[in-house]
């Protein structure tokens, strides 16, 4: 199991709680990404959002493009994955901006796609909101374009949405045949565009008997386009105690509603904009991406029985959310970590150097993987 984390560029994860001690600051976020390495965790994503989705949107939230290149020049280890939204980044210039941060990080940057969901936001930034299939639609000819871009020596491409002609990209990414492609949704649209067209799928929290179902839902899928097997992880809040009643005390606590809370509005808009398997519930308000529906409530043995349920599901990246998050995370590494892997392996590999010329195998995969044309 790899063990990342949503790096707090909103000041937190709880909407029942105003101040959870972790200000949405460079200097915060930097000093956390330097600790988290020493500390045996593999990855950070980066949300990418205008307006505070937890906080309110008065409250302030770090832009992820400008963070996460900052974060690439005083980290050595960590993957940053940046969640990045097709209408607010037009595609060719995307993949440029991406294949240059991932030479300045040394190959350590993927990107987690995101169909926007939030209204408002588009309106204020002046950006085009489109309805739930259309933005899929949007997100295929985005994804066919940036791939593309990165896989050909010159690219055309003419669609619905985007067009190009003849584009050259210099230098194509570090990582090869391209940067890592993560994707999370729950609809038809969502499901099939990424068992075709990603990486990985991200999941909402949720029991790892749902996680082994998706799982097998989407590696089916995927099976039919003839592409590598996809790659699985999942959110999850994590709430570790020395006692089971103190962890529950603490659920308690940071799921009582507050009333007026300013992400209350936020959180409509999110589900309104959304399609969703299952009904939400006020746990699901309280702490953001179905974190606590993951389980991960209890003493440290009961988190790593946990762990490993999920590894048995099928997932392989667990994407961690704590408040107050530097102590928490500390907590974790030193208390859940040991229990779920060795000493030796408590740390990943340092990230491949870069990679040869490809064989005309890896080649004819990568063209595969750029998507429908």
């Amino acid at each position: 199991m790899r063990f990342g984390y949503w790096l707090p560029v909103f000041g937190g994860w709880l909407r029942n709680v105003p101040d959870e001690g972790m200000e949405a600051s460079w200097g915060y976020v930097r000093r956390l990404a330097q600790r988290s390495e020493a500390t045996g965790f593999d990855l950070t994503l980066v949300a990418e959002l205008n307006l505070n989705d937890i906080k309110g949107v008065d409250a302030p939230s770090l832009d992820a493009w400008s963070t996460a290149a900052a974060l690439a020049a005083v980290t050595e280890r960590l993957e940053i994955m940046i969640a990045v939204r097709p209408t607010f980044h037009p595609p060719a210039l995307l993949a440029k901006q991406t294949a240059n941060l991932d030479h300045l990080s040394g190959g350590r940057i993927s990107l987690n796609v995101v169909s926007s969901w939030w209204e408002d936001e588009a309106r204020q930034y002046g950006v085009a909101f489109d309805a739930h299939d259309a933005r899929y639609a949007r997100t295929a000819e985005w994804l066919a374009v940036v791939t593309g871009m990165w896989s050909e020596a010159r690219f055309s491409y003419a669609g619905r949405y985007y067009r190009v002609e003849d584009a050259v990209l210099e230098p194509k990414p570090r990582a090869w045949p391209r940067p890592v492609l993560y994707a999370g949704g729950e609809s038809e649209a969502a499901k099939d565009l990424i068992a075709r067209s990603c990486d990985a799928y991200l999941m909402h929290g949720d029991p790892p008997e749902r996680i082994a179902a998706k799982v097998a839902d989407l590696s089916a899928r995927r099976a039919g386009w003839g592409l590598a097997p996809l790659r699985f992880g999942l959110a999850g809040f994590v709430v570790c105690r020395d006692t089971e009643a103190e962890a529950q005390r603490e659920v308690d606590r940071i799921t009582t509603l507050r009333p007026g809370a300013p992400g209350f509005e936020n959180f409509a808009q999110w589900q309104n904009g959304t399609q969703l398997e299952q009904r939400l519930r006020l746990e699901d308000y309280s702490v953001s991406n179905r974190g606590l529906r993951a389980g991960l409530v209890g003493t440290p043995e009961q988190i790593a029985a946990r762990i490993r349920a999920f590894e048995r599901a099928g997932a392989e990246l667990l994407l961690l959310q704590f408040s107050p998050q530097a102590e928490e995370m500390e907590r974790f590494a030193e208390q859940v970590m040991p229990l779920v892997r060795p000493a030796a392996a408590a740390r990943a590999p340092d990230p491949a150097p870069a990679a040869e010329p490809p064989a005309a195998a890896d080649q004819a995969r990568a063209v595969a993987l750029s998507g429908p044309r």
